[in-house]
């Protein structure tokens, strides 16, 4: 058994990006140790958990039910309810470090933050397993630590569908940043061609298929898009550790 650390932010972190790799990696018998900025219980996106504010046309941004069963598994877990704090985490201290993502406003404080960056520095000079999806990869990105790394992210085109599918009932609920985060993460890289967008109509990864979904794997870094991507980017982080 070694310990993985799950960096949170305070509110509107996705469901499902941090529900699959706590599971997969607890199943395999690992300690699970999650951070938030307070040290309080962290929350998820309501709108993304419930469904509750989604345009009926939207509802594909819903969390799955088997998701929703895991993210409650999760909430009810002893490690869940007893984070550190980010000032209090140290990469050193862990075998593996993975940076979640979501879409809501509550993201910010946790992507701008500066103890989370420092923790981001901290994995890539020891050379450590990260794993990062979605927005998660905005933090590593404003960190510094990606030049010379090929990565993915959240991507423009999967980010405007889903601004559009809910600007109408929900603003700017799924637009965390006026720019969009691959944007952002192709300006911090060495070479912008070392952004890989993957399929252009995703797959989404299950238990029973972990391998569907598209990650990055740059050395003992890995990097995924969106929910549909945590089992394979859960699984492979495994396989490396």
């Amino acid at each position: 058994m070694v310990r993985f650390l799950i960096l949170l932010p305070q509110s509107d972190f996705d469901p499902t990006e941090v529900a699959v790799p706590w599971k997969a990696w607890r199943d395999a018998g690992h300690d699970i140790v999650f951070a938030t900025e307070t040290g309080a219980p962290a929350a998820c996106d309501p709108v993304t958990l419930t469904g509750d504010g989604l345009p009926f046309w939207a509802k594909s941004l819903q969390a799955r039910s088997d998701n929703v069963a895991l993210y409650n598994e999760m909430m009810a877990s002893p490690e869940f309810s007893a984070p550190i704090r980010w000032t209090a985490a140290r990469a050193a201290d862990f075998v593996l470090i993975h940076f979640p993502g979501g879409h809501a406003p509550g993201m910010k404080t946790y992507c701008e933050s500066r103890e989370v960056q420092r923790i981001a520095r901290e994995a890539f000079s020891s050379n450590q397993p990260v794993s990062a999806i979605c927005h998660g990869v905005l933090p590593l990105a404003r960190s510094g630590v990606l030049l010379g790394r090929k990565t993915t992210a959240l991507t423009g085109t999967m980010e405007g569908i889903a601004v559009a599918l809910t600007k109408i009932r929900l603003g700017n609920h799924y637009r965390t940043y006026p720019q969009s985060v691959e944007e952002e993460v192709k300006a911090a890289l060495s070479n912008p061609d070392d952004f890989s967008t993957g399929p252009l109509l995703p797959r989404f990864a299950t238990e029973a298929q972990p391998g569907a979904g598209f990650i990055v794997r740059d050395g003992n870094y890995v990097s995924a898009r969106w929910p549909g991507d945590a089992w394979t980017l859960a699984t492979e982080m495994l396989k490396m550790v």
